[in-house]
């Protein structure tokens, strides 16, 4: 009856085809992706990417209590699109001692957070050692903390500097104590784009190729994409359709992050100065209708905004990020959210949209 319910309230015909592919349990196609992504009928594309949230989590809403640690924003590669990055004789460069590191996580860990989120910039001083003596400290302050930390393009990288395979490399972090690895540096794959925004960063393939390697040795993972550049439609339709197929073959995907870009202080200009909510919901909508086979979407407030955010939870959105304390990469690029969301701020939108807030960690295990 709930099915049907769905494609009777649904009057735009081509989105009720899409309604019917979804409750037949049928893969939407890269066409359905474009019209998606195109339609004005937001309204009908929230219907059924909220039956497909609802259908895998109930009024469930995930949310963390974290922090952001960045270690360094010395980088090799000076992307255009990142705010972030220095180059090492810059007067505001720096790379946190482990002593440093150290001291940060107790602070936040008296604070009560339950997961370390870490990235940074491609240091040319630093091997794999000093990333694994990070993370056994941070395992030292408190041993039940779940450690989020490096990308396919930190981990390519590691391996060159200490000529090692990505095996060994990801093997000797997950020994060390990592438990997930975000999904960041995947971009945009569109090969014309990225040779814009990200020039001297790892191709879409070789990030998803390190992705199937650590997905192969149990090892759970993000996946993003970077929109509100110089993208078009077919480049975002072309993304979700690789992650997928990726994720059919693995299953190593748990969630996906679709991140807003923001151009300040970048040697990027976006078409357009912000993207529209419209936008923004198509995004969400049509990424959580495409990846079927990914569990759980999530939307990082602080890219957004609190109040969209809190909006996307009925287009699709089941996580809603978490309070990274300290976060730097998108505030360097001229986000206005604050840099740290209390546990409390986060719940109460939550709760306002009508949802059950759950806390946890990325491994998604309950608090």
């Amino acid at each position: 009856m709930k099915h049907k319910i769905l494609s009777d309230s649904i009057t735009n015909r081509r989105l009720k085809k899409i309604a019917v592919k979804v409750l037949e349990e049928t893969p939407v196609s890269k066409a359905d992706a474009v019209y998606m992504l195109s339609t004005n009928d937001i309204l009908d594309l929230g219907k059924i990417s909220n039956f497909i949230r609802t259908k895998l989590h109930g009024d469930a809403t995930y949310y963390g209590v974290n922090m952001n640690l960045n270690f360094t924003n010395i980088c090799e590669l000076r992307c255009p699109l990142c705010a972030f990055s220095r180059d090492e004789g810059d007067k505001d460069a720096f790379l946190l001692s482990l002593d440093e590191i150290e001291k940060r996580v107790r602070n936040a860990v008296a604070s009560g957070i339950d997961e370390v989120h870490i990235v940074g910039g491609l240091h040319p001083e630093l091997k794999i050692d000093y990333f694994e003596a990070m993370i056994r400290r941070i395992k030292k302050i408190k041993p039940g903390l779940f450690i989020v930390a490096f990308t396919a393009v930190e981990i390519d990288y590691f391996a060159k500097k200490s000529k090692i395979s990505i095996n060994e490399t990801l093997k000797r972090l997950i020994d060390a104590g990592i438990g997930a690895m975000p999904g960041g540096g995947a971009e945009i794959f569109s090969p014309h784009i990225r040779n814009i925004i990200a020039p001297a960063k790892i191709s879409g393939g070789r990030w998803l190729q390190i992705m199937r390697i650590a997905h192969d040795m149990g090892l759970k993972t993000n996946a993003t994409m970077l929109y509100n550049h110089k993208e078009e439609t077919g480049d975002i339709a072309d993304h979700l359709a690789k992650i997928r197929k990726l994720q059919d073959e693995t299953g190593g995907f748990k969630t996906f992050v679709p991140l807003l870009f923001h151009d300040a202080n970048t040697g990027i200009r976006a078409k357009r100065k912000s993207s529209t909510g419209y936008d923004d919901i198509r995004i969400y909508a049509a990424s959580r209708i495409f990846l079927h086979n990914i569990p759980h979407l999530k939307a990082l407030w602080m890219y957004l905004g609190d109040k969209m955010a809190q909006v996307l939870l009925r287009f699709g959105v089941d996580d809603f990020a978490a309070t990274y304390y300290n976060e730097k990469v998108v505030h360097a690029a001229g986000a206005k959210t604050p840099d740290y969301g209390s546990e409390f701020f986060l719940k109460r939108l939550i709760e306002n949209a009508g949802l059950k807030p759950v806390r946890t960690t990325a491994n998604y295990w309950i608090q």
